[in-house]
């Protein structure tokens, strides 16, 4: 049996030459991302000077009681939610969000859309710097509360898991936004991430790993940071995407394709 045999096509393949790319139908409003980032951070801030102050007591240990029960503070449901909650957490770790992140560059720069791919990859760079720089000066403890359901070390606040997975999921949102034109589709993607990195974050609370403080500041650190680098770092990405270092580097790029021809 052939190869041909085994798989054929129902209709009859278009020519590499008749597939178009989706057009950028979109670049998203700098000002309302700004005033998006604006409402973030003030939240972060407020939180910051809550937890530094001490203010945060009641809040931290209700959160962390919520979904626990018993002397020695067990998780409070079946097995299939704890586990359902570790693969949460997992998202926001390093391994997958990083994963997340390159997947995510690599399909940006194949769907011709390098400028958001060099906005997307310099946010979140700069926003792993951002978050160690603010765990270190806060330099809090982890919770002893209740028993950690997962491994984790570092400083506390604010949450590492929080603030990233705020950052690249919404900040994956805003850069696939750019390909459709429709105000409801662009919504729906953004607020998709919100959500999901939401979840990401209380997560890190009922494993017993964070204060909710802790995912609050973290979550509203990430989101804001996402919608200021969408704002703050088009331009310089705009720039970066069209020089002849970045034309060389692309894969997608026909400079690239030459070049690699030539060499075989």
């Amino acid at each position: 049996m052939h190869r041909s045999d085994i798989v054929q096509p129902e209709v009859a393949p278009l020519p590499a030459e008749t597939i178009r790319l989706p057009e950028r139908g979109y670049s998203v409003n700098r000002r309302k991302a700004l005033v998006a980032a604006i409402a973030c951070w003030i939240g972060w801030a407020v939180m910051v000077w809550l937890v530094t102050q001490g203010k945060t007591g009641d809040f931290d240990r209700s959160g962390l009681l919520l979904a626990r029960f018993g002397p020695d503070f067990a998780f409070d449901g079946p097995n299939w939610i704890q586990e359902a909650v570790r693969d949460t957490t997992a998202l926001g770790g390093v391994f997958l969000s990083t994963l997340a992140t390159i997947g995510a560059v690599v399909a940006l720069l194949f769907l011709k859309l390098r400028r958001e791919a060099v906005l997307f990859a310099s946010s979140v760079f700069l926003g792993w710097m951002l978050n160690n720089t603010m765990k270190a000066l806060v330099g809090r403890e982890r919770p002893e509360i209740v028993p950690h359901l997962t491994i984790a070390d570092g400083a506390s606040f604010p949450s590492g898991h929080s603030f990233a997975s705020a950052m690249i999921y919404i900040g994956m949102a805003l850069a696939f936004a750019s390909m459709s034109k429709r105000h409801s589709v662009r919504y729906t993607l953004v607020g998709s991430a919100m959500v999901i990195s939401a979840m990401i974050a209380w997560s890190r609370v009922l494993l017993g790993v964070h204060f909710p403080s802790d995912v609050v500041a973290g979550w509203l650190g990430g989101a804001g940071w996402a919608f200021l680098a969408a704002a703050l770092l088009h331009k310089p990405a705009k720039s970066a995407a069209e020089s002849e270092a970045a034309e060389h580097l692309d894969p997608t790029s026909e400079t690239h394709r030459q070049k690699r021809a030539m060499r075989h």
